[in-house]
């Protein structure tokens, strides 16, 4: 069966100026936050994407502008069951609940992975309101990082998170552990896109696509590492853990970017903390309900700081 789509609840937006001229099957992953592109075109042969009222084609060129719907696959095509996982909520409403995610925890139910999943979880703690099966995810994160996420619990709530991800106006602050010596501050700003070999990883060694921005700061400094604050521009998937590493300073720990540490106290501490050194340390947006800017923050997890103080030598 195909990974469920992961807007729980349809999605509503005015297509970008940034998107024109792009394909709708290319461009939808990155307006609708989690949406994978075989997801989309999934989404697209079902008729459950309208482009200014009208079921498009997957080939549609965007102009900018138009009006765009994406609905979720009906409720009979996918279930979740709810499962006791523990999972620290930093805070919750009528709206939305906002989670301390757990590192090497899943977000999505797919296929090898059905269960013990952060949906599973919320499902367990009725986070999508009146359909507490089928919570509305609005954004994702690797499943070996750890932090701060915000779980919609109804339809104009998933429609208005949606809407500020797509629109770049959320911030996410992360926390990361690299190997290698960073300036002091930096931006990291490049094309972005899949790998021209390994279509599973994504780099920004590639002559056009979407635009990446990451902002990163030194924070503290141990023989042959840094800790960094890291503030995402934009939100593509691994953006952080690419830009990183294509900088020269890959994530500790990072299995797919990174590089096995020659230093024995570094190769120790990334086999110790067993993923990659990164953490969603604060998230801030407005309340899609009263429009308040809320920010939340999630602390440093013990094996990351754990792992920080063995480079420290302390």
């Amino acid at each position: 069966m195909p990974d469920p789509v992961p807007a729980a609840v349809p999605v509503e937006l005015v297509v970008p100026a940034s998107a024109a001229g792009r394909r709708l099957d290319c461009a939808l992953p990155g307006l609708v936050p989690g949406l994978t592109r075989s997801q989309a075109k999934r989404l697209i042969e079902l008729g459950r994407v309208v482009v200014d009222g009208a079921a498009p084609k997957a080939g549609l060129l965007l102009r900018g502008g138009e009006r765009l719907r994406v609905e979720p696959e009906p409720p009979e095509a996918w279930s979740v069951a709810p499962e006791p996982i523990p999972v620290p909520v930093l805070f919750q409403d009528d709206d939305l609940v906002v989670v301390d995610k757990p590192a090497d925890l899943v977000v999505h139910p797919a296929v090898g992975h059905p269960r013990g999943t952060l949906v599973n979880a919320l499902a367990h703690l009725g986070a999508a309101g009146g359909d507490p099966g089928r919570p509305g995810i609005v954004h994702r994160l690797d499943r070996g990082t750890s932090g701060v996420m915000v779980v919609a619990r109804n339809v104009a709530a998933h429609a208005r998170l949606a809407e500020q991800f797509a629109r770049h106006t959320v911030e996410k602050c992360y926390a990361a552990i690299v190997v290698g010596e960073p300036p002091d501050a930096g931006r990291i700003d490049t094309f972005y896109g899949r790998h021209p070999v390994d279509r599973q990883r994504f780099t920004s060694k590639v002559p056009r696509g979407r635009r990446a921005l990451t902002f990163y700061r030194t924070v503290e400094r141990a023989a042959g590492c840094a800790r960094l604050d890291v503030r995402l521009g934009t939100g593509r998937t691994h953006q952080i853990r690419v830009h990183l590493a294509e900088s020269g300073w890959p994530i500790l720990g990072d299995p797919v970017y990174g590089r096995r540490p020659r230093d024995p106290v570094l190769r120790g501490a990334a086999e110790r903390l067993g993923r990659p050194a990164l953490h969603a340390a604060a998230l801030a947006f407005d309340h899609p309900r009263t429009g308040e800017r809320m920010r939340f923050e999630a602390p440093l997890p013990s094996d990351f700081r754990e792992a920080w103080a063995s480079v420290r030598g302390g």
